[in-house]
């Protein structure tokens, strides 16, 4: 199928792609990589009656060390340049693990940093680990900018606090704290498939050992990005040993209510959830007691 009739914009500037955006309201979509917006174009899932172009914004394309030591990558930045980039593997390793189980290299070269998290897929890696890092998604309307919390950012089924006429600019990562951890873990039918489960995971010891703190996300078994409250409450304040991580991913197991479908039962990807959970908790911890 071929998509429905659409006028199309390519502005210069981010101030003029929000005057467009706003000029045409409802009837407009951003188009960044296309890699999500296209198909469903052509699905005529989606028939926008205007694009606003964003692949001129260069602007919006960059990957800078910020003054404390963390990052902020420009949302029009390529998937591919984020993966390939020491600056993240360095400043940002969760973010580095997770960007190969992203779909597949040609996908990650067209596809971009915001255009995924303003996509929201409940089963896309990038949401849950923004959340996991604890990132800060910059964003901007024709009222000026605004920061807000990944965590606080996806609100439901490929929904995001994202207002009518605002774009996502920027994604803000802090710097890996001292004695801290990370690692993701995904299943999936082939490699470069949605996953069944994904999990994103960072662990941060105290200098006795035992974890101060600690964040477990999930995709692919609920609306969005789910945290799980009591896999973390069974960490906190306890050495992360095969028991203490038993305990968390027994959690995080019995914490998820996923949907089945024709890929995987929700019995299934229940199970999923916990032993993935215990897999990075284990990797997360072991990486946090070998850093100083």
């Amino acid at each position: 199928m071929k998509p429905a009739a659409f006028a199309y914009y390519r502005p210069d500037s981010v101030e003029q792609a929000l005057a467009l955006l706003a000029e045409h309201g409802g009837d407009a979509k951003p188009l960044a990589g296309g890699q999500s917006l296209i198909p469903t174009m052509n699905f005529r899932l989606a028939q926008p009656a205007a694009l606003v172009d964003l692949n001129g914004l260069d602007a919006l394309a960059h990957i800078t060390e910020a003054a404390d030591g963390g990052l902020l990558i420009g949302a029009m930045t390529r998937q591919r340049a984020v993966e390939r980039s020491a600056l993240v593997a360095a400043r940002a390793p969760l973010l580095a693990e997770a960007l190969p189980f992203v779909a597949h290299p040609q996908i990650r070269n067209r596809g971009t940093i915001g255009g995924s998290l303003a996509h929201a897929d409940p089963a896309a890696e990038l949401p849950a680990v923004m959340v996991a890092s604890g990132a800060m998604v910059h964003m901007r309307g024709e009222a000026g900018e605004r920061r807000m919390a990944a965590a606080d950012f996806f609100t439901g089924l490929f929904a995001t606090a994202l207002e009518p006429a605002e774009l996502v600019t920027a994604i803000e990562l802090p710097p890996p704290a001292p004695r801290s951890g990370w690692a993701f873990r995904e299943v999936a039918r082939r490699h470069g498939d949605y996953a069944l489960v994904g999990v994103a995971a960072m662990v941060r010891l105290d200098e006795a050992g035992r974890c101060a703190e600690a964040r477990v996300v999930l995709l692919s078994v609920g609306d969005g990005p789910q945290q799980v409250p009591a896999a973390v409450a069974a960490l906190e304040g306890r050495i992360p040993d095969a028991a203490t991580i038993a305990a968390a991913a027994a959690a995080a197991q019995a914490g998820v209510d996923p949907p089945g479908d024709i890929h995987a039962s929700a019995a299934y990807r229940r199970r999923l959830a916990g032993v993935l959970t215990g897999r990075a908790l284990e990797q997360a911890a072991k990486r946090a007691a070998g850093r100083t």
